[in-house]
């Protein structure tokens, strides 16, 4: 194996700071350990794993597609698979995200605020955005920013 340095992988964490508002922080995931997924394969950077009960799904948002204010139902992994698709926060964060990208939505417990609770998020551009979700089943009461590593 020729590189040896940890990997860093970045995404997005939407979540609900404690006056109720989402927001959005760029975090990394970095704690990888390098080794053999299934012995004798060749090691490989394994990240962190998360372990409980996660439905996942696939969807799809059409061409113009923007949703109105909600909060994920769930604490759940987004991964752009196709297209593009944005995020807005309470607090006017607005992120684009595709293919390559990662956001985990945790905005959980938000208070409605000038019509804002939640997020909202739609389709950029003229493609249809295609989305798998891996939402956990168990969601958290106090929410810090960057909770995964």
């Amino acid at each position: 194996m020729t590189d040896s340095a940890a990997p860093s992988i970045g995404y997005w964490h939407l979540w609900t700071d404690g006056d109720g508002v989402s927001r959005q922080t760029r975090c990394a995931l970095t704690a990888f350990e390098l080794s053999s997924i299934q012995p004798p394969s060749a090691p490989q950077w394994i990240g962190a794993p998360t372990s409980g009960q996660m439905t996942s799904f696939v969807t799809v948002l059409p061409a113009g597609w923007v949703g109105d204010w909600h909060e994920n139902p769930r604490p759940q992994w987004i991964v752009p698979l196709s297209g593009r698709w944005f995020v807005e926060s309470m607090d006017g964060r607005h992120v684009e995200m595709g293919p390559g990208d990662l956001s985990f939505g945790e905005d959980q417990h938000t208070r409605a605020v000038d019509g804002r609770q939640g997020h909202r998020s739609g389709v950029v551009g003229a493609e249809a955005a295609v989305l798998m979700i891996v939402q956990l089943t168990e969601a958290r009461e106090i929410i810090l920013p960057c909770r995964f590593r």
